[in-house]
Order: C-alpha cells, then structure tokens, then sequence
C-alpha cells in the first residue's frame, strides 16, 4: 500500500510539472499557431489551443459548455482514480502506474482549461501531408495509461480466467 501511495504521488507530480514546463516553455517561446521544424516531413513542434478534447471533440460547443462538461468530467475521473487507489491496496505495480499516468495526465489538462479555457497542444507529428492532431505531454500520459490499463486487463484475465458455473 504504502509502496503504491509513493509511486502514484512522485509519477503523479513529476509528469504533471514536466506537462506544465513543457506548456509554459512552448508558450513562452512560440506566438499562437506558430511552427518550428524539428525532423522535416515527421515532426513540428507548434503552439495551438485545444478548446475541445481529442481529435477536437466539442470544439464547436459553446465555451460554457465545455468548460462545465471538461471540469466536471475530469474532476470525476480525478476522484474516482483516487477513491480506486485507497480501496485497492493491493493492486499491481502496472494499475498503479496507469493509474497514476491517466490521473496526471487528467490534472495537467485540467489546469490549462482552468488556467486558459483550452488545452496547449504542441507536439505535431506528421507524414506528408497526412498530420496526426498535436498533443502534449498529458495527452501521451493518458493514453500510456490507457494502454497500460488494457494490457493489465487482458494479462489478469489470462492469469485468472473466469470460472464457469455448473
């Protein structure tokens, strides 16, 4: 338990203070929508303002809306990450750390909306003209956390299969 309590505070706070330096850096550096080369035809570091959530969901909803629906959102998969952890004191090294990536990630979003109303999104990787939409440092938390969730869900159920009744 008390194991999981200190990976899920340090992971948490390192990857939601190198989400924000990387924000404030890119902020501070780049005017809005502009770009920099990094390795041409694949990757562009640019400064854009998300004001939805992946791939630009509700974008085009009213700026009320989305921070209620945002915040409110968040807020409750921020509260439950934390309710789970408590009650789960013996959970796998793999659940804590997705867990504490999902949850980081979550909190490092949470403060741009709180802060800007949107999201910094500032990692443009590409091919052609063929552009994945920018990200940021939450964003790859979140779905290294996803990702990691789902390989410990399939890897519990192989080692423990469900029993079929009779």
């Amino acid at each position: 338990m008390k194991r999981n309590i200190i990976i899920f505070i340090l992971g948490a706070a390192a990857v939601v203070a190198l989400d924000q330096i990387t924000k404030a850096a890119i902020t501070s550096r780049f005017l809005l929508h502009e770009s920099s080369t990094i390795i041409d035809g694949f990757f562009n570091l640019v400064y854009v303002m998300n004001p939805g959530a992946a791939f630009g969901f509700l974008a085009g909803a009213s700026a009320t809306f989305r921070y209620v629906f945002f915040t409110g959102i968040t807020t409750v998969a921020i509260l439950l990450i934390i309710y789970y952890l408590a009650k789960n004191k013996h959970g796998s090294i793999i659940t804590v750390v997705s867990l504490t990536l999902i949850f980081s990630g979550a909190v490092g979003n949470l403060i741009d909306r709180i802060r800007f109303g949107a999201v910094v999104d500032f990692l443009d990787f590409y091919i052609g003209a063929c552009h994945w939409p920018a990200f940021n440092v939450a964003d790859s938390a979140i779905t290294v956390g996803a990702i990691l969730m789902i390989w410990e869900m399939i890897g519990a159920r192989k080692r423990n299969p469900p029993v079929e009744e009779s």
